[in-house]
């Protein structure tokens, strides 16, 4: 298993390096504020559900797209209330260790909302990273980080 606390502490270097930072400031403001970098764990989870819209949305390569498969496509399944929400189908895993890392149980714990959403990858990530990663790493409303994405970007 991956130890996210050393990558942290490796983010958090490059962040202090590239923000000019001494080396016992507090640099979760600067992440949040000034870099807009999500801690690691977000950043896995940000890029897994990134490949996994790609999947959906058929612009991957056919061996990704086998992996992620609705579970409205599945025989027997297309009245469940799981494929009417847009869900994929977890498959079977011997392991805890790895099981709930998949693209699909990371895909199935986003909001409903933001799955069902038509539209271009960009949009996808932006809306994705603002309301749902960003909230639940830094605990800031969606506002709050909103506005300060629309200051550094004026």
């Amino acid at each position: 298993m991956l130890n996210f606390n050393t990558l942290q502490s490796v983010l958090n270097a490059s962040a202090q390096l590239v923000m000019r930072k001494q080396k016992f400031h507090h640099i979760l403001a600067t992440l949040r504020d000034d870099l807009h970098w999500l801690p690691v764990c977000q950043r896995i989870v940000y890029k897994i559900c990134t490949i996994v819209y790609k999947c959906v949305h058929g612009t991957v390569p056919s061996h990704l797209a086998e992996m992620c498969t609705p579970v409205a496509a599945s025989t027997g399944r297309p009245n469940l209330h799981s494929a009417t929400h847009g869900d994929l189908m977890v498959p079977r895993m011997r392991t805890i260790t790895y099981g709930p890392c998949g693209f699909a149980c990371v895909w199935n714990d986003l909001p409903p909302i933001l799955c069902e959403s038509p539209g271009k990858s960009r949009q996808f990530q932006s809306t994705l990273k603002t309301t749902t990663l960003c909230c639940s790493a830094y605990g800031t409303s969606f506002g709050a980080f909103v506005t300060v994405l629309a200051i550094r970007t004026a």
